[in-house]
């Protein structure tokens, strides 16, 4: 039985966006772990974060991943999940990891435009230090993300050509 496909990456790397037209793509269910932990604890991720701190938000994270993996699906995690506790570890040893790789200037074109409100994290920040807070982090983050089974250029990377390498590698 095909194991599940992990999509990580940075926030906005195209994650939801890109999975929604692969699951497609590959005739899968979706499954959004952001999305899932909205919905199990009836609120938004920012509340949570708010009224419960990160750590509370991580340990939930963790345990949701954990929830699909006999699940064959495209799953989007959140950009950190994979960089907390034996997380990536976990999604190597129990599916299929798929890191969408963008450059930093990628990132912060994507980010600066998107609907500021849906990631609290970048409110308030200038240009300059939006730039500088994705450099950082992708700093932090990319020894996780670069032990995928799979790094694709996000952007130069078709969902039919990403299909056919997962198709390849996972199977």
């Amino acid at each position: 039985m095909p194991k599940p496909i992990f999509l990580i990456g940075y926030m906005g790397s195209g994650k939801t966006t890109l999975g929604k037209k692969l699951a497609t793509k590959l005739e899968l269910p979706f499954i959004d772990t952001d999305e899932e932990i909205v919905k199990q604890i009836g609120m938004s991720i920012t509340e949570y974060f708010s009224q419960h701190g990160e750590d509370a938000f991580r340990a939930l994270e963790r345990e949701q991943l954990r929830k699909f993996a006999e699940n064959t699906a495209v799953i989007s995690t959140g950009g950190g999940a994979p960089c907390f506790f034996d997380n990536m570890e976990w999604i190597r040893a129990n599916g299929y990891a798929v890191y969408l790789q963008m450059s930093p200037k990628a990132l912060f074109d994507r980010l600066s435009q998107s609907k500021l409100h849906k990631r609290p994290i970048l409110i308030g920040k200038s240009p300059e230090e939006l730039r500088l807070f994705i450099e950082e982090k992708l700093i932090e983050r990319e020894p996780y993300y670069t032990q995928a089974h799979l790094t694709v250029d996000q952007l130069n990377t078709s969902v039919e050509a990403l299909a056919d390498l997962i198709n390849q590698h996972n199977r």
